[in-house]
């Protein structure tokens, strides 16, 4: 596991902490939409940057 994975992953989880505390607030849906996009990009990149796959 790299920097660069580990990165990716800690901000997809840091997203993920985003949208639920914005849902919480009672915030509108298109903040949570576009964090939750964000969060799932995150994580499938750095996931994807492992090197178990190869």
């Amino acid at each position: 596991m790299n920097g660069v994975s580990t990165a990716l992953i800690v901000l997809g989880l840091f997203f993920l902490g985003g949208v639920y505390s914005f849902y919480k607030q009672k915030l509108p849906t298109g903040i949570l939409v576009v964090l939750g996009i964000g969060a799932a990009m995150s994580l499938t990149a750095g996931v994807l940057r492992l090197d178990v796959w190869g």
